[in-house]
């Protein structure tokens, strides 16, 4: 597949992380308070869904791994605020079991290999496994926020993801320039942004 494609369906979902962050900071600002609308949710999953295609269209095991950690978060949130049950079923089975698909597809098309993912040639292990510890710091930020969601049995953000998104972008920022990726570097960038905003606003709530 041509560059430029997979590189449109990169910056595709990072447009709509980013997308989904300028409309809460919106929200936000606009309330004086930290808000989950949602379409925050509806983004998240369509933007994980493009990115988890874009890593392993790239055999970058590091964004295939955040994605694939995340991506079930997401629909659990939309559970939480019922919003997933208003989709049509046959849509909602095809989320469930897409990430299932590519890599079984990938698997006995001989594209997807384990032992491909973890020795790029292009990515050095050192870098790989940068790349790997900063999406799994990214990704606790949701494995914190969905336990906090269901401890309160409401879909929200609270000041510990917030945090957490700031360590683990401003790591994948890191990774970005090393591994001369400009889609995570655009995206991360604007959202180191809005994580500090958002932490200063939940400073000023307490």
């Amino acid at each position: 597949m041509s560059n430029w494609i997979i590189y449109t369906i990169g910056f595709l979902a990072q447009l709509l992380f980013s997308g989904r962050l300028v409309l809460q900071w919106i929200l936000s600002e606009k309330n004086k308070k930290v808000l989950t609308p949602s379409l925050f949710w509806k983004l998240s999953l369509l933007a994980s869904f493009m990115l988890f295609v874009y890593g392993y269209l790239r055999d970058d095991f590091a964004i295939m791994l955040g994605q694939i950690l995340t991506y079930f978060i997401y629909i659990r949130n939309l559970q939480l605020q019922g919003e997933w049950q208003k989709t049509p079923k046959l849509l909602r089975w095809f989320l469930w079991i897409f990430p299932i698909i590519l890599v079984i597809y990938g698997h006995n098309n001989n594209t997807y290999d384990i032992e491909k993912l973890f020795r790029n040639e292009a990515i050095p292990l050192w870098l790989l496994l940068l790349g790997i510890v900063a999406q799994i710091i990214f990704t606790l930020r949701f494995v914190y926020q969905w336990i906090y969601s269901e401890k309160n049995k409401e879909s929200s953000l609270p000041f510990g993801f917030w945090l957490l998104s700031l360590i683990g972008s401003l790591m994948i920022l890191a990774y970005a320039i090393l591994r001369k990726d400009p889609v995570l570097l655009i995206g991360h960038l604007m959202g180191s942004f809005i994580y500090t905003r958002n932490i200063f606003i939940l400073k000023k709530q307490i």
